[in-house]
């Protein structure tokens, strides 16, 4: 059994050391590129959500380099995410792929049910073995989710632009290559010490806020760099989700999962009162949790026709005025383009730059 699943930012690292810890041969997605954009559109339904095609073109590469499993997340809820497995594997036996998809249902809260499944693509595999496979992979999350954000800190006030994607890189591989849990405890305080090693320009960067669906927000080809982007204009960026989010709201059992999360849902409600599909609810609960801390903008970021997310930017004008926030909604497909979207960037900036200006005056002359 060759198995690979779908490329999602850096996801594919700790889904890679379980597998592998189980004893299982590993075709990691390639990275995502205009090649795994183009296979995909080419084999899609036209109104396919991105995430979908994009998904398309990994596993076509992955089984060329040999794979024959895919194992593949399911959904639950209006969001078309829950179909994705089956039209998936469809599409690709048409293309005369042979292979087999493992699809992993959402466990709804009940963890070891999970773990159940998973014991199910290795059987000679305790329980024991999965979870101690997933205490590792749980830690290159923790860490990988720490790198983010302590990058997304130093890059907007980096003296030499390049430094921190540079270090970052490195690490990133470190964490993908290592398999022993005492180094990957040292590789936490590493992390830290070698990014705040950087030397910055002192400045106090924009904070800015990135909400959406889940794949649009975690893909970095998908997103354009986002986060690249707007650190190298000197802006400090905050996702409403990374990795360990995820697992930690979806995969747990109800009593264990964060009271912080329950409690950041609420805030939707006066806009979005029930579960839409998808991060919906969680995208406007998200804005005004960013608004609260005192950002100074959010950029929403959405699939074409993802439906949860339509729903979501149908309350962001409401949202975005009671809350006085500035929220940019940005929809990606196959066509968005890289220097468009820096352009939109900058332009949000700098409008943000002059509802300060504005608001910095407003205070000074109120105060004569």
């Amino acid at each position: 059994m060759r198995i690979t699943f779908p490329h999602m930012g850096n996801i594919c690292i700790p889904l890679r050391s379980l597998f592998e810890n189980m004893g299982l041969e590993v075709i990691s997605p390639p990275v995502c590129t205009k090649r795994t954009l183009e296979l995909g559109v080419a084999h899609s339904p036209e109104f396919a959500c991105l995430p979908l095609k994009i998904n398309i073109g990994n596993f076509i590469e992955a089984l060329e380099k040999g794979a024959d499993t895919i194992i593949m997340a399911g959904g639950i809820g209006p969001c078309r995410f829950g179909y994705y497995g089956e039209v998936q594997k469809e599409i690709l036996k048409d293309l005369g792929f042979d292979f087999e998809m493992i699809i992993l249902e959402p466990p709804q809260g009940h963890f070891f049910k999970l773990l159940q499944k998973i014991k199910l693509i290795t059987n000679h595999n305790t329980i024991k073995d999965i979870v101690s496979a997933v205490r590792i992979a749980w830690k290159k999350a923790l860490l990988l989710d720490k790198l983010d954000l302590e990058s997304s800190k130093i890059r907007p006030i980096e003296k030499i632009r390049g430094q921190t994607d540079k270090i970052y890189r490195d690490i990133l591989l470190r964490i993908n290559d290592i398999n022993d849990k005492d180094e990957i405890d040292d590789l936490e305080t590493i992390i830290s010490d070698t990014l705040y090693d950087i030397p910055t320009n002192g400045q106090t960067p924009l904070k800015i806020g990135i909400v959406g669906e889940i794949y649009t927000v975690l893909e970095p080809f998908v997103n354009l760099n986002i986060e690249k982007q707007l650190g190298e204009l000197g802006v400090e960026v905050s996702r409403n989700i990374y990795i360990t989010d995820w697992v930690q709201e979806n995969l747990l059992p109800s009593l264990l999962k964060p009271d912080k999360h329950k409690d950041i849902l609420r805030l939707a409600q006066p806009y979005i009162k029930c579960f839409v599909g998808g991060h919906g609810q969680e995208t406007v609960a998200q804005i005004i949790n960013f608004a609260n801390k005192g950002f100074d903008g959010v950029i929403h970021l959405l699939p074409f026709t993802c439906m949860p997310e339509i729903v979501a930017k149908s309350a962001i004008p409401r949202v975005s005025q009671k809350h006085s926030i500035p929220v940019m909604t940005v929809i990606l497909d196959e066509h968005s383009a890289e220097t468009g979207f820096k352009t939109r960037l900058e332009a949000f900036i700098d409008m943000i730059y002059h509802k300060k200006e504005v608001g910095d005056f407003a205070k000074m002359h109120s105060g004569n």
